[in-house]
């Protein structure tokens, strides 16, 4: 028997299910609800972006400002430079570098006066750079340009920089210190080629030979010191082997040899191995100078240092080596006077 208000057939069977419905289901309730076995949908990725208390939002410019928000965080973070700081400086910068045409220097203590193109006419110089704008200048209380250096050779070097003017012979070597200074290349070219810087160049490739002589220059200025300090004297006396041959020979041999070199074997040469009972000792050497010229450059050495040295020969070291061989290496006495 059928009954109203329910379900079911009289027959007792179950009606099919019906799928049909006055409002049909979105696509993506479908896609969710019968097919599992896909790979759900990428959310969209929500961003908050924390705005300043002040600023109000528009609700036209909500998509727009989040975009905007996302570049700016993607975007390193970058100073952007004040150029109208930088260009203060450089005007500045510019303004405090401007040198008049006539410059007004205080070199140690001396003024001295000179155009700006005398001072910036070798342009590797250090004159020309101080010069340039691009280095700070001090200036004296008259506001000439101050020049922390001894003012008694800068006339010599302004004279080079005018006309290529040379100082005189006997301001050479000073003249020389303030180029090597001042980074003055043309300058140190021409006083390398006058005298005494020449004669100079001529008497050290002699010295090169003896590669120990400077050495032996400060023994002797020790040893004489603490002789005179010793013996509380006003001088001291030093005896000193300068000697140019490499080994020694009896009287009767050197005729017979015209070489600068006396020829030995190993063996022979061993022989001859000694040591004179000198202070100091010069030699060998191969060259045209000979043992006098060598003495020329000690005393010479030395008076440059303020010291008094006299020399003479007082004979040889006449020691005996084997059968009739002596040594006749010559012996000096160096006489130093200290006051």
């Amino acid at each position: 028997m059928q009954q109203y208000g329910s379900d079911e057939p009289a027959n007792g069977e179950r009606p099919p299910l019906s799928f049909t419905s006055s409002s049909p289901l979105p696509v993506t309730s479908r896609v969710r609800r019968f097919g599992p076995e896909r790979r759900a949908l990428p959310q969209p990725r929500v961003m908050v972006v924390f705005s300043d208390a002040s600023e109000t939002d528009k609700p036209g410019d909500a998509m727009s400002s989040s975009d905007s928000a996302e570049d700016e965080f993607r975007k390193p973070a970058t100073p952007s430079p004040n150029l109208n700081l930088g260009k203060s400086l450089r005007s500045t910068f510019n303004a405090s570098q401007e040198f008049p045409e006539v410059i007004a220097l205080n070199v140690g203590g001396t003024y001295f006066t000179t155009r700006l193109s005398t001072l910036r006419r070798y342009e590797d110089t250090m004159l020309a750079a101080m010069f340039s704008g691009r280095h700070h200048i001090p200036r004296d209380a008259e506001g000439r340009f101050f020049i922390d250096r001894d003012g008694a050779y800068f006339g010599d070097i302004l004279n080079f920089l005018r006309e290529g003017e040379l100082p005189h012979r006997d301001r050479v070597r000073a003249v020389h210190r303030e180029a090597q200074y001042y980074a003055i290349g043309p300058l140190l070219d021409s006083l390398d080629d006058t005298q005494p810087l020449t004669g100079e160049k001529v008497r050290q490739s002699f010295l090169d030979l003896l590669p120990y002589y400077k050495d032996n220059l400060e023994r002797i200025v020790e040893i004489a010191k603490l002789r005179a300090m010793q013996r509380k004297a006003r001088f001291a006396k030093l005896k000193i082997c300068v000697y140019k041959e490499e080994m020694p020979i009896t009287p009767y041999e050197r005729p017979l040899f015209n070489s600068l070199r006396f020829e030995r074997t190993e063996s022979e040469a061993k022989l001859f191995e000694h040591h004179c009972e000198v202070d100091v000792s010069f030699g060998p050497w191969e060259a045209v100078a000979d043992v006098y010229d060598l003495l020329h450059c000690i005393v010479s050495d030395l008076a440059d240092r303020g010291i008094t040295a006299d020399q003479q020969c007082i004979g040889v070291c006449d020691k005996h080596l084997i059968n009739h061989y002596y040594c006749k290496r010559p012996i000096y006495e160096f006489k130093i006077t200290w006051w």
